[in-house]
């Protein structure tokens, strides 16, 4: 399997056209910020400022609910982690709750923090279906919600840019497999694709852009050689799912998998490496299995979010809003290319690997009438502050 490397970012945040700017808030404003924590002395005096506008509820220290999508995957592990981290240098509480993937879970946790008396609450939420109803009753409640990855009513939205993460990681896988396979095998290969519907039309969008970013490389691939399961978010389901899609794809013909999350891509590749199909390429979307992608050949890049850094902005959000700060309604993440030619340049306990590196070309063009289209789209109406000018 050749190399695929790219150019890597700084990473920063993205504040969408159209949002609320806000002032710069003891060396965080979400325009500029770069993700790395700031230190314990700044984090102390954002705390100070917010208790001189807004005192905690409890008369002593603040109390933030974090309600965790799922704590025992490693994206929302290093999730809680960051959070935990700023918020003991900040000398703030943390209650932790587990969603579980589950929105009647979601809902009862929600009520626990209301009753709780909390100050504020990070919600990590997949179901769609219940992110109003928990809106309604934080809001009766006076709570300020920050929603992670999937939007919530009237909450602050923090998380991936869906569409341009997605775009991202298809078109890579594309032009991964173009470079091992060349054109005309790809055409003939089978495109695995793990969506997540129960998390509705915003992540939607991630998997809308990685199937338009691969279509974009890949010209008229046939429709019905991609091949979508709902992956439940969870390697577990995408292995089982990709071993019961595995029969109806040729012997010989090229495997090319994606989907919401690393763990959904790991758990494709892991189905197709137990059914010795070797001809596999896999993008993933997070880049938090960095072992899988370090240590896997076919595990070729993945689209990094950086979920261990979520904390480093999610704390000072919370104390800027506690403190009377506008925040915009939409924070958004700069994602990079990450391979296993520059993986250690974000994850200093990791080595690069050497080798020939394969050029990915982000295809900008394609990109901006996908995004074009996202705008016509009618059950994006309403949101339209989560779709990047370009």
């Amino acid at each position: 399997m050749k190399k695929l490397a790219t150019a890597f970012a700084v990473m920063a945040l993205t504040i969408l056209p159209g949002t609320a700017m806000s002032e710069d808030f003891h060396g965080f404003d979400p325009a500029t910020f770069d993700s790395n924590m700031l230190p314990a002395d700044n984090l102390a005096a954002m705390v100070k400022s917010a208790m001189a506008v807004n005192p905690p509820k409890n008369g002593e220290t603040y109390v933030i609910g974090f309600a965790n999508l799922q704590r025992d995957i490693p994206f929302c592990a290093l999730v809680e982690q960051g959070i935990l981290q700023n918020a003991e240098a900040a000398g703030v509480e943390v209650v932790v709750v587990d969603n579980r993937l589950d929105g009647a879970t979601a809902l009862a946790n929600a009520q626990s923090l209301i009753t709780r008396n909390v100050d504020l609450v990070i919600e990590f939420q997949t179901d769609a279906a219940f992110g109003n109803t928990i809106m309604q009753e934080m809001d009766a409640a006076g709570i300020p919600v920050i929603a992670i990855d999937i939007p919530m009513g009237t909450a602050t939205f923090f998380g991936v840019n869906n569409p341009r993460a997605g775009f991202m990681g298809g078109s890579a896988l594309a032009q991964a497999a173009i470079a091992e396979y060349g054109m005309d095998r790809v055409k003939e290969g089978y495109f695995l694709h793990g969506l997540l519907p129960q998390s509705g039309p915003i992540p939607a969008m991630r998997n809308g852009g990685q199937l338009a970013g691969f279509m974009a490389a890949v010209p008229g691939f046939p429709a019905d050689q991609v091949l979508t399961f709902d992956s439940k978010n969870t390697l577990d389901e995408a292995f089982v799912q990709t071993n019961n899609l595995l029969s109806r794809i040729p012997d010989d013909a090229i495997i090319m998998g994606t989907g919401i999350n690393d763990q959904v891509s790991t758990g494709i590749l892991r189905a197709a490496q137990q059914a010795g199909r070797e001809d596999i390429v896999i993008v993933g979307l997070g880049a938090d299995e960095k072992e899988t992608l370090a240590g896997e050949e076919n595990f070729v890049a993945a689209v990094g979010s950086f979920p261990e850094r979520y904390g480093n902005s999610l704390i000072p959000m919370s104390l800027a809003m506690l403190a009377g700060i506008e925040m915009p309604d939409a924070v958004l993440i700069n994602h990079v290319m990450v391979t296993p030619q520059n993986i250690c340049q974000f994850y200093t306990d990791m080595t690069c690997a050497d080798g020939d590196a394969l050029t990915f070309d982000f295809p900008q063009a394609a990109f901006e009438t996908h995004l074009a289209s996202l705008r016509q789209d009618p059950d994006l109406a309403g949101v339209e502050n989560l779709i990047p000018e370009k």
